[in-house]
């Protein structure tokens, strides 16, 4: 059973009968955590706005495409205008959308790629919006997700599917992978198609550390030892680096695996926040505030205010030596307790007018060709969510050559300290616990 209530801003908040939050305040997947309702009002107003302008030319919702010929669907996709919500923190990513996806669809396909800056929160929080003013179709039509936004969208019935199937180039996708298959334990089901796969690394400075620790017992040591210069970020990323700590505290490898456990949840948040604790007086501003975002850390890290930053990406670190952020000698390193590996997504609105194109777009962001691209680190570093066995043999032999990394270790290399991502519940509740007992929010 789910009931809602109106908070500012009109913003709905979902519950579930158990009184856990399944829309807005949450946390986001592929980026950073929007707990203030202030900061949601840029895409809420472009949503209205947008929704505004278009119904003006009366844009109205078209034919289920997804049991429609593949070539019914690119023909009906011509003319449109996708409108995509997407994280914007990052120029490589935007450049690579901007620059070289957006410009394809056009020459190629006919439609035109109109890209906003979005992210957890905001999107969901958008989409209830328009729900609540009763629009008869959606500003947006295309999300990147993952996580726990996933889980919210689903619980609101916000997106379209199955439609994965219908898309040729998704018989590329690795579906026999596990951490491309299920999204923070969910499974998929046709509503989000995989569009990238990466893991969690803690990146230095040779020079500054020279032998980096590996794990959470030499990590606090090096912290008391050379106070003030390590932290971690409060947003999607540093939440990231507590769960993969709750791993290195875990008596077994499967504690996390499954529904949410709440009591095995307050035991492992328990003891990362011990650990936290511990150091925090030597964390750099005594632990009493905190970087908002990655991007922020590696400003720190870039700045040598700080000896250590992380990412997500596991491929990023040659990509921030290559823009002249990171000094050469940066380099990125696992933990040997474990980090979490995820794959993020790509879902298609389901009160879009224009689902079709959506469809189009997302088949050539899962091309080998897209894949190719980003992969290497000079364009993105982004990790793949296609199984190369399934190429033809010229594809296979160009993924072979690409993707080259030389301050970070190969996946093969890493791949043994992976972890499963927790269910989307443990992240909403460790993002919450956080900031209730260490930023008093």
């Amino acid at each position: 059973m789910r009931r809602s209530v109106r908070c500012s801003g009109s913003v709905v908040i979902t519950r579930g009968g158990d009184g856990s939050t399944l829309g807005p305040p949450g946390v986001h997947h592929a980026q950073e955590v929007l707990q203030d309702v202030t900061r949601w009002m840029p895409l809420l107003m472009l949503s209205v706005s947008l929704g505004l302008g278009l119904a003006a030319c009366e844009r109205s919702p078209t034919a289920d495409p997804k049991s429609e010929s593949w070539s019914s669907i690119v023909a009906a996709s011509r003319g449109q205008i996708v409108t995509m919500a997407m994280w914007q923190g990052d120029p490589s990513v935007n450049a690579f959308m901007r620059d070289y996806v957006a410009p394809h669809l056009q020459r190629e396909d006919g439609v035109t790629l109109n890209l906003v800056p979005a992210q957890g929160d905001m999107i969901v929080s958008a989409l209830m919006t328009e729900t609540e003013a009763h629009r008869p179709s959606s500003a947006i039509d295309l999300v990147w997700i993952n996580g726990e936004t996933f889980y919210q969208l689903r619980q609101i019935h916000a997106l379209y599917g199955p439609f994965t199937r219908a898309l040729p180039n998704q018989r590329y996708i690795d579906w026999g992978n596990p951490f491309v298959a299920e999204d923070f334990q969910q499974p998929l089901q046709g509503y989000e198609c995989p569009w990238g796969n990466v893991q969690l690394l803690l990146i230095t400075d040779r020079k500054r550390v020279p032998d980096p620790p590996i794990d959470p017992q030499t990590l606090a040591a090096w912290i008391h030892a050379h106070p003030g210069r390590f932290t971690f970020d409060t947003g999607f990323t540093g939440m990231g680096f507590l769960k993969s700590l709750m791993y290195a505290f875990a008596k077994e490898p499967n504690a996390l695996k499954g529904p949410f456990d709440r009591i095995t949840y307050q035991r492992l948040r328990d003891q990362v926040f011990t650990w936290v604790d511990s150091v925090r007086s030597d964390l750099w501003h005594h632990g009493e505030t905190f970087p908002a975002s990655t991007a922020q850390l590696h400003q720190l890290f870039a700045n040598g205010e700080a000896d250590f930053t992380m990412s997500y990406n596991d491929g990023e670190v040659d990509n921030r030596i290559a823009s002249g952020l990171f000094p050469d000698s940066a380099m990125a390193f696992v933990l040997h307790t474990g980090t979490l590996q995820n794959s993020h997504y790509l879902g298609i609105v389901d009160r879009s007018s224009h689902k079709a194109a959506a469809m189009v777009v997302v088949n050539f962001l899962i091309s080998p060709e897209a894949q190719l691209r980003k992969l290497d680190p000079a364009v993105w570093g982004d990790g793949t969510v296609l199984d190369v066995t399934k190429m033809t043999d010229a594809w296979r032999e160009r993924f072979d050559k690409a993707g080259s990394r030389v301050h970070a270790p190969q996946r093969s290399a890493i791949q043994s300290y992976a972890r499963a991502e927790p269910s989307p519940q443990l992240m909403i509740a460790l993002s919450h616990d956080f900031r209730q007992r260490f930023l008093h929010e």
